[in-house]
């Protein structure tokens, strides 16, 4: 997810927080202040209580997180928005027992604190006020309000993730129950049907009562159901097929000692943006893409070399790698395109819509392997186009993998 900036880590968790987080701070000194009638006090007040319940859901989405690692699920990071926090694991586990910790664990630590704080609270004589008067009082910050709003928004938030509406954690709950019984992307469809149904409902009754948060939150969950169950019907028709059987194998390279005029010019007569730089016995040494063109030209001009922006440390995928973890990789790379390759000799690349034209092939006939593996060898029988020699001494040639 992008314009997050990382806070800090823990455990090499990045906490990020969102670029448009401050607008639920602007939204509490609001409401606090002003709709309550608290004046500057109120607004501190609001300030104050919302970034303590923001710690809260650190703690919350790190509850998910440390489950995920628990079972070797890697955790890209930990994204805070203004409608709450997003733990961004690189895989969702099959696996409903493992499904059901890791969405569990969450809830479960703001349970915790719940008992923390309450153990705290009574030692120091602070009593647990009633929400209403809370609100009547927000004109003073005491110990005792900043605590009662705390514990209580603390239970609302384990509460209301339990809701059994997909992508909440309930949701994922009810979807692991639900596989124990039922085929993964069955359980899933049921689980999105419902959250879905969720988010319409939740949605109807904030736009009726005015309630502008309630509508963009039903608008947070209904996407996000969509989002996973399209994730879910995806690697379920991609199951089996691997990399060999969709990636590109004519695609333009570079030379490290091509300009980025060379670069440029190709770009523009191919549809590629993203071009594998390889030396002159087909190993790889990184890759230019667009992004990384656009800079550099602006920055060095078009006579720079293109071995001097080049990025080395790019992912590679084999060719027997799972085209599901193919395309996972993509999304965490936040790339459109990455190399293939047989130890250090360059193959082809695998695109995003490579995926997508074997994804739609194998949606309207699941039984067209036999028509991806013929696909494969008839790709392999083509005749690479015969090099001059007399260029091979040349720093300038573009050549075609």
């Amino acid at each position: 997810m992008g314009n997050a900036f990382k806070l800090f880590s823990v455990q090499g968790i990045d906490i990020k927080v969102h670029i448009t987080f401050p607008l639920i701070l602007i939204w509490a000194a609001i409401q606090f202040g002003v709709l309550a009638g608290a004046g500057w006090t109120g607004a501190l007040f609001g300030v104050i209580v919302v970034t303590l319940l923001f710690v809260i859901v650190t703690l919350h989405e790190l509850g998910h997180s440390f489950a995920a690692l628990r079972y070797n699920v890697p955790v890209q990071d930990i994204i805070l928005l203004p409608i709450g926090g997003v733990a961004q694991l690189k895989r969702i586990p099959e696996n409903p027992i493992q499904e059901f910790v890791i969405a569990v664990a969450g809830p479960a630590v703001n349970f915790v604190l719940a008992l923390l704080l309450a153990l705290v609270m009574i030692p120091l004589g602070i009593s647990f006020e009633n929400p209403a008067t809370l609100l009547s009082n927000l004109d003073s910050i005491t110990l005792t309000n900043v605590f009662n709003f705390v514990f209580i928004y603390n239970l609302f938030l384990a509460l209301f993730n339990l809701i059994p509406a997909f992508p909440l954690d309930g949701g994922r709950i009810f979807r692991a129950l639900l596989a124990l019984r039922l085929p993964y992307p069955r359980a899933t469809s049921i689980a999105v049907s419902v959250g879905r149904t969720f988010a319409f409902l939740l949605g109807l009754y904030g736009f009726l009562g005015g309630g502008f948060f309630l509508i963009i939150l039903a608008i947070f969950i209904y996407i996000g159901a969509g989002q996973e169950g399209a994730m879910v019907q995806v690697r379920s028709i991609l199951r089996g097929v691997r990399v060999r059987d969709a990636y590109s194998r004519q695609v333009r390279t570079l030379s490290s000692g091509d300009r980025l005029s060379d670069a440029a010019q190709l770009t523009m007569s191919t549809l590629q943006s993203s071009f594998p730089v390889c030396d002159d016995n087909g190993r790889l040494l990184g890759m230019l893409t667009l992004p990384q063109l656009l800079k550099a030209l602006d920055a060095r001009g078009d006579h720079a070399w293109v071995g001097t922006v080049i990025r080395r440390d790019v992912p590679t995928v084999a060719p027997e790698m799972e085209l599901v973890e193919a395309q996972e990789l993509l999304r965490s790379s936040q790339t459109d395109a990455l190399p293939v390759v047989d130890g250090e000799r360059f193959l082809g690349m695998i695109t995003s819509a490579d995926i997508g034209e074997v994804y739609r092939l194998l949606g309207a006939a699941p039984n067209l392997m036999s028509v991806l593996e013929a696909r494969r060898q008839a790709q392999e029988q083509i005749a690479p186009a015969p090099v001059d020699e007399s260029q091979l001494e040349q720093p300038g040639r573009l050549k075609q993998a």
